[in-house]
C-alpha cells in the first residue's frame, strides 16, 4: 500500500497494512509519508496492537543477523483496527492486553485500573458549575462517572473496584474505540427516585456532563457500557444572599424569622451521595439495561461479585438480542434499499413520460412552423406572379423586396425541419431496458 503526503489524511489503514508497512519500511521514512512524527506513528502501532521492529533491526537486516519478523496478534474484542491521520487513536491500555481468565487484573503504579490513573486533575478541572451540581470537566475522554466534587474520590474507587472486578475475570474494560462509532452511550437516569418532572440544576434546565466515548467491557465478545453516577435526590432549596441553599442547612437554620421575609423556596435534584452504577448493551437497538444503586446501608463495593456475575450470565441474552438486532437492520436496509429502487423505477417511469411528451410537443412545433414556412412559401409565389403585370418602376422596388424577404425565410425542406427534433430517447435514456 502506497501512500503519498497528499493523501494519507484522507487516507484510513487498517492493522493488517499498517502491520506489513511497519516491516517493509523503517519508521523514520513511513512517518514522513503520513506527515506525522515517528514517535506518534508508534503510538498508532500500540493503539491498534501493531507489532514494530526493535532498534537496530534494518541494520541487522542488511547483514542477515535480523531477529525473524512476529506475528501479528489477532485482534482483541473492542480493539481500534483502523487508523487514519485526522482520527483520534486508542487509549493504549499497557498491561490490559491479552488479558486472560483468572489472571491478575491490570494495575496502574498507584494500584489502580489504567483508564482511571490520573483522572482526579481532569474532572476539577471543570466548567463553571453551582454549588453542589455534577463536575462538568472539559476534558471528554475520561471514564465515564458522573459525581459531585464531593463524592469524586468515593465514585473512583467505587469504579477501580468494578474494574478491576471484572478484569479479573477476563473482562477488559477500556474506552470504545475511535473507529467503533457502533458504540453509544444511552441516556442514565441519576434520579434515585424517578418521580415527577426533572428538576436538575438552577430553573430545573442544567445540563450533565458525558464522556465523548462510552467506557466498555467485553466479556467475550459481547460489549457492555458501564456509567458510575452520582444519583440525585429531591431537596427544597432556599433563596438566600442571591443563591440557593438547602432548607436544612445551618445557613437556613440560623436565620431569624425578618431575615426570611425576603426569600423563598423551591425544589431541585442535587446529588445525594449516593452511587448508581448502570450496564447497558451499547449496541444501536439492542435494549437491555440493568442497575445497581447505594443506599444509606449497601454501598456499591459491596455489590461487586454481584454485577460481575450478572455481566457473565447476559451474555448469552444480549448477544442473542444483537443478532436480532443485525438481522432487523439487514432487513430495514434491504426494505430500504427496495423502496429506493421503486423510488428509481418510478422516477424511471416518469422521465420516460416526460420525454416522450416533449418530444410529441417538439414534433407539433415544428410542423406548424413548417406549415407556416409553407403559407409564406405561397405568398412569395403569388407575389411573383403578380409582379410581372405591374410597370418597370415598381416592379423593380417590388423585386427587390421580395428577394429580401426571401432571404429572411429558411429552409422549406421537411427533413430540415426533422433533423432538429429531438426522439423521446435522445431527451432521457432509460435506466432499466424492461421499461
Amino acid at each position: 500500500m502506497n501512500i503519498n503526503s497528499s493523501q494519507s489524511s484522507k487516507t484510513e489503514v487498517s492493522r493488517d497494512d499498517l502491520y506489513d508497512q511497519v516491516w517493509s519500511t523503517p519508521m523514520s521514512r513511513l512517518a514522513e509519508r503520513y506527515d506525522v512524527s515517528g514517535s506518534y506513528l508508534a503510538r498508532v502501532c500500540e493503539a491498534l496492537n501493531v507489532p514494530r521492529p526493535p532498534v537496530g533491526y534494518w541494520q541487522k537486516k542488511e547483514v542477515g543477523k535480523a531477529q525473524p519478523q512476529p506475528e501479528l496478534p489477532p485482534a482483541q474484542p473492542g480493539d481500534q483496527i483502523v487508523w487514519s491521520k485526522n482520527k483520534p487513536i486508542a487509549r493504549s491500555a499497557g498491561a490490559v492486553r491479552q488479558r486472560q481468565p483468572n489472571r491478575k487484573a491490570a494495575k496502574g503504579r498507584d494500584g489502580r485500573h489504567p483508564i482511571l490513573l490520573g483522572v482526579e486533575k481532569h474532572f476539577l478541572k471543570t466548567r463553571k458549575i453551582e454549588e453542589e451540581e455534577f463536575l462538568r470537566p472539559y476534558k471528554t475522554l475520561l471514564p465515564d462517572i458522573i459525581t459531585s466534587e464531593l463524592c469524586l474520590e468515593h465514585a473512583i474507587k467505587t469504579a477501580d473496584k468494578v474494574y478491576r472486578a471484572l478484569e479479573k475475570t477476563g473482562h477488559r474494560v477500556l474506552f470504545a474505540a475511535p473507529d467503533q462509532k457502533k458504540l453509544r452511550r444511552v441516556a442514565i437516569e441519576e434520579r434515585e427516585k424517578p418521580v415527577g418532572d426533572r428538576k436538575y440544576g438552577r430553573y430545573s434546565m442544567g445540563s450533565i456532563w458525558s464522556p465523548h466515548r462510552p467506557t466498555v467491557t467485553y466479556v467475550g465478545d459481547v460489549p457492555f457500557g458501564l456509567t458510575i453516577t452520582e444519583m440525585t435526590e429531591r431537596s427544597t432549596m432556599r433563596y438566600v444572599g442571591g443563591k440557593f441553599v438547602r432548607e436544612d442547612s445551618a445557613r437556613v437554620k440560623g436565620l431569624r424569622s425578618r431575615q426570611l421575609a425576603n426569600t423563598w423556596t423551591t425544589e431541585q435534584d442535587l446529588p445525594c451521595g449516593r452511587l448508581k452504577l448502570t450496564a447497558y448493551s451499547p449496541i444501536q437497538g439492542v435494549e437491555w439495561e440493568e442497575s445497581w444503586q447505594e443506599t444509606t446501608k449497601v454501598t456499591l463495593g459491596s455489590m461487586v461479585d454481584a454485577i460481575v456475575r450478572k455481566l457473565s450470565s447476559s451474555k448469552s441474552r444480549v448477544s442473542d438480542l444483537m443478532n436480532r438486532a443485525r438481522e432487523e437492520a439487514a432487513q430495514r436496509q434491504r426494505d430500504w434499499e427496495e423502496s429506493q429502487e421503486c423510488w428509481r423505477r418510478d422516477e424511471d417511469r416518469r422521465r420516460i413520460e416526460q420525454a416522450r411528451s416533449e418530444s410529441q410537443k417538439q414534433l407539433s412545433k415544428i410542423m406548424e412552423e413548417w406549415k407556416l414556412a409553407l403559407s409564406t412559401e405561397l405568398f412569395f409565389r403569388e407575389a411573383e406572379k403578380r409582379i410581372d403585370g405591374i410597370d418597370d418602376d415598381r416592379r423593380h422596388i417590388l423585386e427587390e423586396r421580395l428577394k429580401n424577404a426571401r432571404s429572411m425565410l429558411g429552409s422549406l425542406d421537411p427533413l430540415d425541419f426533422l433533423e432538429t427534433w429531438h426522439a423521446p430517447h435522445e431527451i432521457y435514456v432509460p435506466k432499466y431496458s424492461d421499461e
